[in-house]
């Protein structure tokens, strides 16, 4: 049992104002597995007067890139220590099945902490450019955007918070965090990580709380940029604050991805590729390539293949290493993903695999589901459902299946299938999205990652992922001679 009765809040465990809890409970087990306060508006306030405090403070503001440089190997040996243990934390929380928890969850935000130091030693925060007009030059400042709101969701909670956290440090900015309330338990640890690291009091601050909490976090005057990962209507609520406020805003929101099958892909090969980039974290992840769009005249052979591989997986505790397919995160996750397998059953599409629940007592589990023969106009072809549901499409020629994958209101990831990866990459730069990849999907910590459409605004990861962090200030200076 994980029990906080704290927040941590400028550089210190705080007692919060109300004495409410967030209970969290297992998805496998269904059982309780900890408590952490519930944050009220009071400590919303006091962290983002520590943050603000802290962004002003000597031991933040006035030391160099190379000294913060140095804070993040601290926090990334730190948080390097109690790998396993957070990803099993996660898995515990959110049924995230550890093989996939271990890499992300546990030694992800590591390496994030340890690229974000690097880049951050190497940015110089000036440069002089020679004036356009022959008369000086200018200096161009970079300077930290200030305090940041940063709300992440359940899904990849450690991960997600490192793309918004490891940039944000790094150049300079301080932190106000609000994680999900399904996965609460896993922040606190991560703050306490900070904290053994040496981090300067009120650069790292964390809240809990729901919907109302984080909206009150968005549209305090206190805060100078919110970055934000989760589902699309939110991210519009939030974008709708932001641009109220003249506030900057990096939104990574919703898919429904499509992977496009060529007429040459090796389906055994495919299908290996599908299992992660159709079926990663149970579903529950933005970028999947939940849309697969089959040649027509393979669309069987397509369907049969998938079908397989959902069938082969194993379902079972997150915890167990030959695990590929845990539960839900929750209860009413489940309903919503059940839901979407009625409405394609009703829709006409053929259930080629799974449409029920796996033969276990407790858990909120689904099993990993295929349709075939759907239409790109049915709900579940159009609706991100965050489940193991996939959806083949046919299609009839290269074109159509750009003008389907591109027949959507996300555009965040996508895959291409095929013998010739030079003639995938011609179809990827067809595909209107913010990612895809060709015969494999995985992210690139190096370069930049976000959606367009209603999958997102701005970047996360790269240089561009710190550079959201930034202000740019020219300082025109008179009376120099322009560098040669």
């Amino acid at each position: 049992m994980h029990k906080y009765d704290a927040l941590y809040i400028d550089g210190q465990w705080h007692r919060p104002a109300g004495g409410q809890t967030i209970t969290v409970i297992s998805p496998t087990s269904e059982d309780e597995i900890g408590t952490v306060p519930l944050a009220q508006q009071a400590d919303v306030d006091s962290a983002v007067a520590a943050a603000a405090r802290a962004l002003r403070s000597p031991e933040w503001r006035e030391i160099g890139p190379e000294d913060r440089a140095k804070i993040l190997l601290r926090f990334a040996e730190e948080l390097e220590k109690n790998a396993a243990d957070r990803a099993a934390l996660t898995s515990m929380q959110n049924g995230m099945p550890i093989m996939i928890a271990a890499p992300a969850e546990g030694a992800g935000p590591v390496g994030l902490l340890r690229y974000y130091a690097a880049l951050a030693a190497a940015t110089p925060l000036e440069e002089r450019r020679p004036r356009l007009d022959g008369r000086g030059v200018t200096v161009v400042r970079r300077a930290p955007v200030g305090v940041v709101a940063a709300i992440v969701p359940w899904n990849f909670p450690q991960a997600l918070t490192m793309f918004k956290l490891a940039p944000a440090l790094a150049a300079g900015c301080t932190v106000v965090l609000k994680p999900s309330p399904e996965t609460t338990v896993d922040a606190l640890e991560l703050a306490a990580a900070a904290d053994r690291a040496g981090l300067p009091a009120g650069v790292l601050n964390v809240v809990t709380g729901g919907a109302d909490i984080g909206e009150y976090l968005v549209a305090h005057p206190g805060v100078h940029k919110v970055a934000f990962t989760g589902s699309t209507p939110v991210g519009r609520r939030i974008g709708e604050i932001c641009g109220r406020l003249l506030r900057p805003v990096t939104l990574e929101l919703g898919g429904k991805s499509a992977a496009i099958v060529l007429d040459d892909a090796d389906l055994a090969t495919t299908v290996q590729g599908l299992a992660t980039s159709a079926l990663l974290n149970n579903g529950q992840t933005c970028y999947l390539t939940t849309r697969i769009l089959a040649p027509r005249d393979r669309h069987d052979e397509v369907v049969d293949a998938v079908a397989g591989l959902a069938a082969a997986l194993t379902v079972g505790d997150p915890l167990d290493p030959a695990t590929h397919i845990g539960p839900l995160v929750s209860s009413r996750q489940r309903e919503r993903v059940e839901s979407y397998i009625a409405l394609g059953k009703d829709a006409g599409a053929t259930l080629a695999a799974g449409g029920g629940r796996p033969d276990r007592d407790r858990g909120w589990f689904v099993q990993p589901t295929v349709f075939g023969g759907v239409s790109n106009d049915s709900r579940i072809a159009r609706e991100e459902i965050f489940g193991p549901v996939l959806a083949v499409i046919p299609y009839d020629d290269v074109d159509d299946a750009v003008a389907i994958a591109n027949d959507s209101e996300y555009g965040l990831g996508g895959t291409i299938w095929t013998s010739d990866a030079e003639k995938g990459l011609d179809v990827a730069r067809r595909v209107e999205t913010g990612s895809i990849g060709v015969n494999f999907y995985e992210l690139d910590a190096g370069a930049p990652f976000g959606g367009v459409k209603s999958s997102g605004l701005g970047r996360e990861l790269g240089p561009e992922g710190m550079a959201a962090y930034f202000q740019l200030k020219s300082i025109y200076l008179g009376g120099q001679e322009n560098p040669s």
